[in-house]
């Protein structure tokens, strides 16, 4: 999968609001080239939340195990919640096994190099091993992400009815 394909597939879920920073708008240049999903059906950046899901192409600060600064690699990376993680990584956020695997390898679903203790996970490069999964992946933190915006406006009581 290309950035692009998985930029265009979040793209496509209901209420997302897809951030890519560019030279000139205002963000911080480490940024630039990268692309930040939030559930924000008002189209209207949200303050007091992070992204569900993210595309990074460089390495950051800290954040370098994944070795971004080969040609052509970029990183998705998508808050999974506890269930998820445990699942693809068998064992729990912040649990030092689940970091065991390279997190540069490519076509692979590992823990988040940073973040793999809040329940991220990360695929570097995706391909025919983890496409399905990953499209699955962001499903999942979309909706997870939705829920939360509908708790926190208080809409998930009027959805229902």
């Amino acid at each position: 999968m290309t950035m692009d394909e998985i930029i265009s597939f979040v793209d496509g879920l209901d209420g997302v609001l897809t951030l890519r920073p560019a030279p000139g708008d205002g963000t911080p240049e480490i940024s630039w080239g990268d692309a930040f999903f939030y559930y924000a059906p008002d189209g209207v950046t949200p303050t007091r939340t992070q992204p569900f899901a993210t595309v990074v192409t460089k390495d950051g600060p800290g954040d370098e195990a994944s070795r971004l600064d080969r040609p052509d690699a970029f990183r998705v990376n998508v808050a999974t919640g506890r269930e998820a993680f445990t699942r693809w990584t068998g064992h729990a956020p912040g649990d030092p096994a689940a970091a065991a695997v390279d997190p540069g390898e490519a076509d692979t679903v590992i823990a988040h190099p940073v973040y793999g203790a809040a329940g991220w996970l990360a695929v570097v490069n995706p391909g025919p091993r983890t496409g399905a999964a990953i499209r699955d992946l962001l499903e999942q933190a979309h909706r997870r992400a939705r829920s939360r915006y509908e708790r926190r406006a208080g809409t998930a009581s009027v959805r229902r009815r």
